[in-house]
C-alpha cells in the first residue's frame, strides 16, 4: 500500500480511497466448503436430501455427469462458431469485402462444425439431443438432476460446488483463511524452519497476539517451497500475551524493550536475518496457498526485480490492492480497491507504483544498501512508497505478482481514523513525501484521475501493442501458437508493453497463465461487447496492434481505425488462399478452390487496410507486394530458440518421425500419404523402419493408421517433444499442399535429425535442399529417408549442416530485429 504502517498496522488506502467497511475480521463466515464422506447425509440444494454412494455408484454417476457435461461443452463451441459467423456476417454486410468475409467464415464454419459433429463426444451424445429437441422440459429436469447427481457422487463433497469448465474466467484463488473456529494456541502452530534460510519473514507486531496466531498459522499451514525463517517482533507493546508466542517452535521471536514505530521496528528485525531475501508480513495477515515460491520467481527471471509484492484482498474476497499508482500530488490509488479480485487487469505481472509492505519481498542486501526504510518517515505511512521510489532511482523495479494472493484484515490494529493515533502521521509524511520526490512526480506521474492502462502499467515512454488473434498461443500444440509466443517474447525484450486480446474471450488453463506470467495483460470474458467498450477506454494508449490471420483481423479493423491512431501490423502467418487453391488442386474440390477466391480477397483488402504487412518468408512477402504495390510487405523471422542442438553420433535405432498439428488439413493429408504410400517403399529396404506421428489433434483417419510398427501420439510436453527427437534417425515432412514456413521443419533443422520433405516443406527457406532432402514423388522420398537410415556418413554430414542452417537464420536476435523493423516501418507511416 501507499501508506506506511505503524507496528502491526495493516495496509490502510488514502483518505480518497474505499475503507473497509467492516473492522470485525472475527465475524467474518468461514466461506470455505463442507465435507462428508461415503454413506452420510447430505443437502442438495432447494432443499432435497441424499447420500454419498459407493465408489461403483460413484463412478458410474460421475460418468453421466462427465457425458453430459462433454454434450454441453460441444453445444457450447458450436454455439459461439454459429455467433461469431452471424457477429461477421452483420460487419460485412455493407463492407467493400463482405461477399468474400461471407464465404471464407461460412467455409470455415462449415469445417469446425463437422470436426464438433464427428467427434465421439458428439455421436455418443445424440440421443439426449435428439430427446432435448422433442422434450425440452425434461432435458433441464434432467440436467439438474444430473449435476445434483454429480454433487452427491462425489467422495467429499462440496456445497454448492458447480461440475463443468469455466469458458471465460480465471479459476479463482483458493478460499480465504477464515478465523479459527477455536482460540489458537502457540503449542497448536509449527513453523517451518530452515538452518539457512533463502526468506526471512519478517512480521512487526504491536500486541493483537489473535492476529498474529492466525498469521503464523496460515504459514503452518501454507509452507512455501524455499527455506524460510519467521521473525516476530513486538514493538513494546507491553502485552504480556506477546510472551507465549515463545512456545511456537521454529518462531524467533524478538521483544523491543523501546518502542520504535513501524519504520525503526523493521529495520530492527532486517538486522537480524539470515536470509538472502526479506520478506515484509503484517500480523492482520494470512496467507493462501503459493504466496511466496512465485515472488521468489520474479527474482530469479527478473535482474531489475527490486522488490515485489503481492495481491491483498478483504477476508469477504474483494480485491484490496493489486499494487498502487502514485499521483502527480504524492497522493495514491490502490488499484482494483473492491472489485473482483479474478478480472484479468488484475492477473498479470507487472511494474507498479509501490506495492503495500503488507507483503513486500526485497533482496536483504538491496534493503541494507539503501539504509531499510528512511527514518524520515518515522513512526509510520509512505516509507514503502519512498522506497520504491528509492529503488527505481537505482534501476531496480517494483514488481506486482497476482500469483501471490494474501488476505489482509485492514485496519485490524490502529483503526481508520486520519485525526488520531497513528493514521494521524499520514497527511504529513504525504507532504514529505511530495517535497522529496517532487522532480519525479511532476515528470513521470500523471494527475490524479482514473486508474487506466497509462497509471496502472507505468506507461510513460513505453510502446504499448495490442496483439490480436484467434486464441491465446499454445506454443506446445501448434506452430502458428509457437510463432505468436515468439513474437510477444521479442515486443517485451524489446521494453514494449503487450496486451493480448483472443478472438474467443476464453480463459485458457496453462497457457493464459503462462502470459500473465511474462507480464502480458490477457483480455476475456463473456461480454460480446467487450472488445468495443476496452478499445472506446484504451484505443488512445496504444501504440500498435498486431493483428493475426484473414480469419481474425477483418472483426477488429473498423473500430480499431475508429477509435484508435495506434499502428497496424498484419501478421498473415501464410498466405491462406494459396494454401488453400492448392490443396483444392491435390483434393480435387471444386467448393474449396471458390472459397480459395474469396479468402483471396479478403487478404487483399486486409493487407491495403494495414500499415505494414508481415509474412514468415521472402517469397510471400514479395508475392504481396507483386499482388498490391502500395503496400509495405515485409518478411519477418517466425521462431526464435535458445537452444540448439549439439553434433552427435548417428542414431542407431531405425525411427521416423513426423511432428505435426493435426486440426491444420495439410498435416492430416501428409500422414496419410507418407503411411498409404511411402512406408511401405521405405520397408521394402529397411524392414525394421518404425514411424512415430506425433502432435496435437490427431483426426480420426490419422488415429486409424496406429499399428504395424505405426504410432501415433497426441499432445506432448516440450520434454517429451525433444525425446522423440533425441531418438529419431529420420524426421519427414510429407506436405503436398501448405503456406508458409513450417515449425516442424525448422524444429528438425534445429536439433540436428536429418529431414526429408517436399518443396511445400521447403516453403520460405532458401538454401534448405543444400542441407536437407528435399523431393516429390513417393519414390524419391523413400529413397532418401532409406539412404539416412542406412548412410552413417550421409547422416552427419546432413545433422551438422542443418545445425548450422537453422543458427544462422533462427536465433532471438534475428527474429527481435526483424520485427522491430515492421515496427519501425509502421511508426513511420
Amino acid at each position: 500500500m501507499l501508506v506506511a504502517r505503524g507496528p502491526g498496522l495493516p495496509s490502510e488506502p488514502h483518505a480518497d480511497a474505499p475503507a473497509s467497511t467492516s473492522e470485525a475480521a472475527h465475524d467474518v463466515r468461514d466461506p470455505r466448503p463442507e465435507w462428508r464422506s461415503i454413506g452420510e447425509p447430505v443437502a442438495l440444494p432447494n432443499g432435497l436430501r441424499g447420500v454419498a454412494l459407493s465408489p461403483a455408484a460413484d463412478r458410474a454417476r460421475r460418468a453421466a455427469a462427465r457425458a453430459e457435461t462433454e454434450r454441453d461443452r460441444l453445444q457450447r463451441a458450436l454455439d459461439a462458431e454459429r455467433a461469431a459467423h452471424t457477429l461477421t456476417a452483420r460487419r460485412a454486410a455493407t463492407s467493400e469485402y463482405g461477399a468474400a468475409v461471407l464465404s471464407a467464415t461460412n467455409a470455415a464454419l462449415l469445417r469446425r462444425t463437422a470436426a464438433i459433429e464427428e467427434s465421439t463426444a458428439w455421436r455418443l451424445t445424440g440421443p439426449l439431443r435428439r430427446f432435448a429437441e422433442a422434450h425440452p422440459g425434461a432435458l433441464h429436469a434432467a440436467k439438474r438432476m444430473a449435476r445434483l447427481a454429480g454433487r452427491a457422487a462425489a467422495l467429499r463433497l462440496p456445497h454448492g460446488a458447480e461440475i463443468g469448465p469455466e469458458q471465460h474466467r480465471a479459476p479463482p484463488p483458493p478460499n480465504a483463511p477464515a478465523p479459527a473456529a477455536r482460540a489458537l494456541a502457540p503449542s497448536d502452530i509449527e513453523l517451518p524452519g530452515a538452518a539457512s534460510p533463502l526468506v526471512s519473514v519478517i512480521i512487526p507486531s504491536f500486541g493483537k497476539v489473535d492476529y498474529t496466531l492466525r498469521c503464523l498459522a496460515a504459514i503452518a499451514t501454507h509452507p512455501p517451497d524455499v527455506p524460510i525463517e519467521v521473525i516476530v517482533i513486538d514493538d513494546a507493546s507491553r502485552d504480556i500475551a506477546v510472551g507465549g508466542l515463545a512456545g511456537i517452535r521454529h518462531l524467533r521471536l524478538i521483544i523491543s524493550e523501546t518502542n520504535r514505530g513501524f519504520v525503526g521496528t523493521c529495520n530492527e528485525a532486517a538486522r537480524h536475518a539470515r536470509g538472502e531475501f526479506l520478506l515484509l508480513l503484517n500480523n492482520d495477515t494470512q496467507v493462501l496457498p503459493g504466496w511466496l515460491d512465485p515472488m521468489v520467481a520474479i527474482f530469479r527471471a527478473r535482474p531489475d526485480a527490486g522488490a515485489v509484492g503481492s495481491k491483498l484482498v478483504y477476508p469477504d474476497g474483494r480485491l484490496q490492492e493489486a499494487g498502487g499508482i502514485i499521483w502527480q500530488d504524492g497522493s495514491g490509488t490502490n488499484v482494483g480497491n473492491g472489485d473482483d479480485p479474478h478480472k484479468p487487469e488484475y492477473n498479470y505481472v507487472r511494474e507498479v507504483d509501490y506495492c503495500s509492505a503488507a507483503s513486500l519481498l526485497v533482496r536483504r542486501d538491496t534493503f541494507e544498501a539503501l539504509g531499510g526504510f528512511s527514518e524520515a518517515y518515522a513512526p509510520a505511512y509512505y516509507e514503502d512508497t519512498d522506497l520504491a521510489f528509492r529503488l527505481r532511482a537505482r534501476g531496480l523495479q517494483v514488481i506486482y505478482q497476482p500469483r501471490s494472493c494474501v488476505v489482509h484484515w485492514e485496519g485490524g490494529t490502529h483503526g481508520r481514523k486520519l485525526q488520531s493515533g497513528m493514521k494521524a502521521f499520514q497527511a504529513a509524511n504525504q507532504a514529505r513525501f511530495r517535497n522529496t520526490w517532487k522532480g519525479t512526480l511532476d515528470r513521470s506521474h500523471l494527475k490524479p484521475g482514473p486508474a487506466g492502462i497509462l497509471a496502472r502499467d507505468r506507461l510513460a515512454g513505453r510502446r504499448v501493442v495490442l496483439v490480436i488473434d484467434h486464441l491465446v498461443p499454445e506454443p506446445d500444440r501448434d506452430a502458428g501458437s509457437r510463432n505468436m509466443a515468439s513474437f510477444t517474447a521479442a515486443m517485451q525484450r524489446a521494453g514494449m508493453v503487450v496486451k493480448f486480446w483472443p478472438m474467443n474471450q476464453s480463459y485458457s488453463p496453462h497457457y493464459t497463465e503462462a502470459l500473465q506470467k511474462q507480464g502480458v495483460e490477457v483480455i476475456y470474458g463473456p461480454d460480446p461487447t467487450l472488445f468495443s467498450s476496452w478499445i472506446r477506454a484504451n484505443g488512445e494508449s496504444l501504440d500498435f496492434v498486431l493483428l493475426s490471420r484473414p480469419t481474425v483481423a477483418p472483426n477488429y479493423l473498423a473500430e480499431l481505425k475508429l477509435f484508435s491512431k495506434a499502428k497496424l501490423i498484419y501478421y498473415g502467418h501464410d498466405l491462406h488462399f494459396e494454401r488453400m487453391h492448392l490443396q483444392a488442386s491435390v483434393q480435387k474440390d471444386v467448393a474449396l478452390g471458390r472459397a480459395a477466391s474469396d479468402m483471396e480477397r479478403v487478404e487483399r483488402w486486409v493487407w491495403r487496410s494495414a500499415d505494414v504487412v508481415l509474412h514468415p518468408s521472402a517469397e510471400e512477402a514479395a508475392t504481396v507486394a507483386a499482388m498490391e504495390p502500395g503496400v509495405v510487405s515485409l518478411p519477418v523471422v517466425p521462431f526464435a530458440f535458445n537452444r540448439f542442438g549439439a553434433p552427435r553420433p548417428p542414431v542407431r535405432s531405425p525411427a521416423i518421425l513426423f511432428v505435426a498439428g493435426f486440426s491444420h488439413p495439410p498435416n492430416e493429408d501428409a500422414a496419410l500419404w507418407f503411411v498409404r504410400e511411402i512406408l511401405p517403399l521405405i520397408r521394402a529396404v529397411s524392414p525394421q523402419a518404425t514411424l512415430d506421428i506425433v502432435g496435437s489433434h490427431p483426426t480420426a483417419a490419422v488415429r486409424a493408421l496406429a499399428g504395424n510398427g505405426v504410432r501415433v501420439t497426441g499432445d506432448v510436453s516440450d520434454g517429451e517433444l525433444a525425446s522423440f527427437y533425441e531418438t529419431a534417425r529420420v524426421a519427414v515432412v510429407p506436405l503436398r499442399f501448405g503456406a508458409g514456413m513450417k515449425l516442424k521443419v525448422v524444429e528438425a533443422l534445429r536439433d540436428g535429425v536429418p529431414l526429408v520433405t517436399t518443396p511445400v516443406g521447403a516453403q520460405g527457406l532458401p538454401g534448405l535442399a543444400g542441407v536437407a532432402s528435399v523431393a516429390t514423388e513417393p519414390r524419391a522420398i523413400a529413397d532418401a529417408v532409406c539412404r539416412l537410415l542406412t548412410d552413417d556418413a550421409a547422416w552427419s554430414r546432413a545433422s551438422a549442416g542443418q545445425i548450422d542452417y537453422a543458427k544462422a537464420r533462427f536465433s532471438e536476435a534475428a527474429l527481435s530485429e526483424s520485427l522491430m523493423v515492421a515496427f519501425d516501418r509502421a511508426r513511420r507511416r
